[in-house]
């Protein structure tokens, strides 16, 4: 076997054309003579494995366990989502991707009956490519049954082969009866195998239904006369783009040989893919097959194409076809369903997105944040992985579109993330805050507990209708309405646990919660006990339950933000700063994350970058004023604010000066600036020109203003005590003077 191409790895590449040390394919030989494998086409393949179903079929809970189906899954968008900039792909010449010399490579090789290797060479002579297997005694037969001007069914004109696949050879021919319009013609690799021929006779009866703007389009099925044999082949539609493997190898080419597609990029696809998986699955159908090969992006839309391992979701009887590296464990024991497609699409965004070897020592599982950066900076996106390829069906996402509203988050998390502009976005699981909290005062639980969004209404569930009805004013009248439902349905008691801990009856809240049975993955629970937690004060126990709703919903927001509640409240300021850090900067309206990310700045030590922090609470905000103080007060606050300087309090004061605020309010806060101002002079400032409210920053001027408003305080002030009090502290500061 040769040795590994790449720098730095020591492996040795296989017969099937991978590294066993990087698990990388080998690079393609450059040599001119060799044809390459176009990226205009159709269909290509990795040697698919063909899986006999012995298994009874089972329900994958998929149904259950989402709250959607897939009712949006012909939702198509722009790529980017008009978040990133996509670059596109220009439609290339038909003419260009026909093959000068069709070949399988003898690592494609592979008995279509057994699986064994044949057509290998040996001692340096080149390997058969017709001929029969050594195992099981199959014949085989690689080369191209068509050829260039030959004339299929009086319609279509072949021009030649521009790929091979799993199932078969495509060829590239013109529809001299309709315009002559560029098709592609899929045939059999095999047309000795009679599986292969059962699933291209199945792959007619499928397509026929199909009809997306994102999967190739099927024109017809035709058959033509070899000799004694007849084989079938399928017209599809002509796609003259580029498929995201082949775009990946490009990068490797050209670049670092472990390139992958920029993390967004990726993202992008995944996104539009989604919905034709989900519509594939409303139908009734399992696409089985799903990887990088498969998807082609021509100008600016994509295609998903090779649609050869397609089947009824219910079929027990076809060969199951899959890619090893990329289909579910499950598979083989279990039929193919939308949730064994929701793995290999989490598998298929895992290879575009890093390198590793998914073929032998990640075959089944993901590299960790250890191992490779780019899932220690995107956690949401690494658990968004994990349960996308959970090995337990039940735990993986229930449906198409369930996975693509989370990766939607993770997408605009990882955006803004890249050029620090917010993405923010409707979440369709939670409701917004119901309050902020913390905004003008210490951390309280309690109150968290009681802000925090909540789960949205599943309109689904049989007490919805009952619960739009509830009239209650008061969580104790709600209590006993609820205890009167006619039944008590998992909605039902949601709500009736919220309002236990509303009232702090804290253990009647969670004998409801034990009683409340749901499916598999359903994560409702899970964040009604964190809240049961918070509202205890127990905030260790209380981000267990928020952690694994985040593992269930790496998309959402809600999550992060109290998890990062827990870790401040646990004085963990480096993982309060990280959560809530991504909750603010992917989206402004949770103004508790900016209030609390610049909490855990200053304890930190960093004073500027909180008071930017709280600068960026936009105007909009009903907390907007709020804000602005808080960052005057973290700006020159001396208990905080080391390395204090004549700028902050001069840009303190201009920024308090514009504020529009009440007379109480502005009291206030000019006595704390000029107090800060005054102390820091006091220890010994240098000299200075500046000013602060209209002072100037010496020993006398500072005096007289702090003397005015302490009695400006002193007339406000709702008792004689607070009055006498400040008039003190006004006659304390002034200036001496012989008067």
């Amino acid at each position: 076997m040769a040795g590994c191409p790449r720098s730095g790895c020591d492996g040795t590449i296989d017969e099937d054309g991978f590294c066993d040390t990087c698990g990388l394919e080998a690079p393609a030989p450059s040599t001119g003579s060799t044809p390459s494998t176009s990226s205009a086409r159709t269909g290509t393949s990795s040697r698919p494995t063909a899986v006999t179903a012995w298994s009874t079929p089972t329900t994958s809970g998929a149904t259950a366990r989402s709250r959607r189906g897939s009712t949006r899954s012909t939702r198509r968008g722009l790529l980017g989502r008009g978040i990133v900039d996509i670059p596109s792909v220009p439609k290339r010449d038909p003419r260009e991707a026909v093959l000068e010399n069709p070949e399988v490579p003898e690592n494609k090789r592979f008995c279509s009956k057994c699986g064994s290797k044949v057509g290998r060479g040996r001692e340096g002579k080149a390997g058969r490519v017709t001929g029969f297997c050594a195992k099981c005694g199959h014949g085989f037969d690689f080369t191209p049954k068509l050829a260039k001007g030959e004339l299929v069914q009086g319609q279509y004109e072949v021009l030649g082969c521009i790929a091979h696949g799993g199932l078969g050879w495509i060829y590239l021919a013109l529809d001299h009866k309709v315009a002559d319009r560029w098709v592609v013609l899929k045939g059999l690799l095999d047309t000795g195998d009679a599986d292969a021929m059962a699933a291209a006779m199945a792959e007619r009866r499928f397509l026929a239904q199909v009809e997306h703007p994102t999967i190739v389009k099927i024109f017809n099925f035709v058959e033509h006369q070899h000799g004694s044999t007849t084989t079938g082949y399928i017209v599809m539609e002509y796609v003259g783009g580029t498929s995201i493997k082949d775009m990946i190898k490009q990068l490797r080419t050209s670049a670092d040989q472990t390139a992958c597609l920029p993390l967004t990029q990726a993202i992008a696809y995944t996104l539009e893919i989604l919905p034709a998986l989900g519509y594939l699955h409303g139908i009734g159908l399992a696409y089985c097959d799903f990887k990088p090969d498969n998807v082609i992006q021509v100008e600016e839309q994509l295609k998903l194409i090779d649609l050869g391992a397609v089947r009824h979701v219910d079929d027990e009887d076809s060969p199951i076809y899959g890619t090893t590296g990329y289909q579910a464990p499950e598979v083989g024991k279990e039929l193919p369903s939308p949730v064994t497609d929701i793995y290999t699409v989490g598998r298929a965004l895992a290879v575009m997105t890093f390198p590793f070897d998914f073929h032998a020592t990640y075959k089944s599982s993901l590299p960790g944040p250890a191992e490779q950066p780019l899932l220690a900076e995107f956690e949401s996106y690494y658990r968004l992985l994990l349960r996308a390829t959970n090995k337990d069906p039940l735990q993986r996402f229930g449906s198409a579109e369930e996975m693509r509203d989370q990766l939607e988050g993770v997408f605009r998390e990882v955006a803004a993330a890249e050029d620090s502009q917010p993405r923010p976005g409707i979440s369709v699981e939670f409701t917004p805050e119901r309050r902020s909290f913390a905004v003008d005062k210490a951390l309280d639980l309690v109150a968290v507990a009681a802000s925090l969004p909540i789960p949205r209404v599943d309109a689904t569930d049989p007490g919805a209708v009952f619960l739009a009805g509830v009239t209650a004013a008061t969580a104790r009248e709600l209590i006993e309405e609820l205890k009167a439902a006619p039944l008590q349905s998992v909605e039902i008691k949601l709500r009736l646990a919220r309002a236990h801990i509303e009232l702090g009856e804290l253990a009647d809240a969670k004998k409801v919660l034990n009683s409340t049975k749901t499916d598999p993955g359903d994560w409702r629970v899970s964040w009604h006990r964190g809240l049961a937690a918070l509202a205890d004060g127990n905030a260790g126990q209380a981000r267990m339950a928020f952690e694994s709703v985040y593992d269930s919903l790496p998309g959402e927001a809600a999550p992060k933000l109290a998890i990062a509640v827990c870790a401040e409240s646990s004085g963990d300021m480096a993982e309060a700063d990280r959560y809530y850090r991504i909750v603010w900067r992917t989206d402004r309206s949770y103004i508790s994350a900016a209030f609390g990310l610049a909490r855990a700045l200053l304890v930190k030590g960093e004073r500027h970058e909180a008071v930017d922090v709280l600068n960026s609470v936009p105007e909009t905000s009903s907390h907007y004023v709020a804000a602005q103080l808080a960052a005057i007060r973290a700006r020159t606050t001396i208990a905080r604010s080391a390395g204090l300087s004549e700028q902050d309090l001069v840009v303190a004061g201009q920024q308090l000066t514009r504020l529009d605020l009440d007379d109480t309010r502005r009291a206030h806060a000019a006595r704390e600036l000029l107090e800060s101002a005054h102390q820091w002079v006091d220890a010994g400032a240098p000299g200075t020109s500046g000013t602060v409210l209209g002072c100037r920053l010496v020993d006398e001027d500072l005096r007289r203003g702090l003397e005015h408003w302490y009695r400006t305080l002193a007339r406000q002030a709702a008792t004689r005590r607070d009055r006498i009090a400040l008039v003190d502290q006004a006659n304390r500061i002034r200036p001496r003077s012989w008067i």
